[in-house]
């Protein structure tokens, strides 16, 4: 579960982690008030305005600007409420759709008064599935081009793999500070920060603590000016604080609706449909396809109740997709009777008519015969098949 800019910045304060200071806004006046908020805080009139959408890049689509008076921050909120922001992370990239700005972070003006004395780093904390431990990748050169940065020169990329059993040590925290080349009040500051970031990563379940840029103030503050959190959705029972503060405005609508129903969905670009249940199995159906000409339009994964409630709604998801050519049901029937799941598939075709495009269904297991039968004389359009190539042949023959 991703979280917005300012979601993740009172996630970090929780820690003791340093951030820029802001406020959220919805509307102009919002904004405004907000404003005049900082102003006495600040004692400047300088602040900037960020557009609070789930992607990175916001500055590159126009949706981060400093605003310099009370009537630049009329004009920049104005225009970015509401529009559509494009960046390099939203769908599409910067010639997609976009997505829409519903809120805006209104914050201070890190940077004054001594600009030039300040310094951008990046740091971020993240799994490492492949060596099974945390890690902290951290480069001297923050900012908006971190990706050029590591693609053309990867020696300035540093990376520090943390024993999840025995944490973070002061060692591998005075390490990180002295790559980055701080002294002083600032790498003091610095080993504070890294340590109540990892405390964060780790105390909220969090797959991913992004800072770009981490700040060395001219005062030799460090701050985290910008951020990106994602949660692991596993973990949220743990915390419903922050499972409150999920935005589903931000998320796939069918992906949504699909969670309503219990049901595991992911939607892709492709074009045959899936219905399996069980994650290993629908990785495996989706590679089939692939080898067999076709592509994934979709992961969806039942669960072990498949009965026809379920079965229907998973194909009404999966027919919102217009790209959708075919579907391939892929049923392993240990804990769900095949039958169960084939009564299931027909009832749900019936009452939903004329689907529109061919079905193809295996089911392996409990009662698999009883479920061939079922469906081969339902006298609906529906292709029973037994092996998984073949059904991936059938697939490919109705494509």
């Amino acid at each position: 579960m991703n979280l917005h800019e300012y979601q993740g910045k009172q996630l970090l304060n929780s820690y003791g982690v340093a951030t820029q200071r802001g406020i959220v806004a919805q509307t102009v006046e919002e904004a405004i008030q907000a404003y005049h908020k900082m102003q006495e805080d600040t004692k400047t009139d300088f602040c900037v305005i960020k557009a609070q959408i789930h992607a990175g890049g916001r500055g590159k689509g126009g949706g981060v600007k400093l605003a310099k008076n009370l009537t630049e921050v009329k004009e920049i909120a104005g225009n970015i409420l509401g529009m559509m922001l494009r960046t390099p992370q939203t769908p599409g990239g910067m010639e997609g759709p976009g997505k829409l700005v519903r809120k805006i972070l209104v914050t201070e003006d890190s940077y004054a008064p001594d600009f030039d004395a300040c310094k951008e780093y990046y740091v971020s904390v993240l799994m490492d599935r492949e060596q099974k431990r945390n890690v902290i990748i951290y480069s001297t050169e923050g900012g908006m081009d971190i990706e050029k940065v590591a693609e053309e020169t990867p020696h300035l990329v540093h990376k520090e793999w943390i024993d999840p059993h025995i944490g973070l040590q002061d060692f591998q925290k005075r390490k990180i500070a002295f790559n980055l080349g701080l002294s002083g009040n600032a790498y003091k500051d610095f080993i504070k920060f890294i340590g109540n970031l990892y405390s964060a990563f780790v105390g909220s379940d969090a797959t991913l603590f992004e800072i770009n840029p981490c700040l060395k103030t001219g005062d030799d503050r460090i701050v985290a000016v910008d951020c990106k959190v994602t949660l692991d959705e596993n973990g949220l029972f743990r915390h419903p604080d922050l499972a409150a503060m999920r935005d589903t405005d931000e998320e796939d609508p069918t992906e949504v609706e699909a969670k309503s129903f219990g049901l595991n969905y992911v939607n892709l670009d492709g074009n045959v449909g899936c219905m399996v249940n069980g994650a290993g199995l629908a990785m495996a159906t989706m590679d089939i396809i692939k080898l067999s000409g076709g592509s994934p339009a979709n992961f969806l994964d039942v669960g072990g109740t498949a009965d026809a409630a379920r079965v229907e709604q998973a194909f009404r998801i999966i027919l919102k997709d217009p790209n959708v050519k075919a579907i391939l049901i892929n049923i392993f029937g240990g804990i769900v009777r095949c039958d169960r799941v084939a009564q299931g598939v027909v009832d749900a075709y019936r009452n939903m008519g004329n689907i529109g495009v061919p079905i193809i269904v295996r089911l392996q297991g409990t009662n698999a015969d009883l479920a061939k039968k079922l469906i081969d004389e339902s006298g609906l359009e529906v292709h029973s098949a037994i092996l998984l190539q073949e059904a991936a042949d059938l697939v490919k023959k109705a494509l």
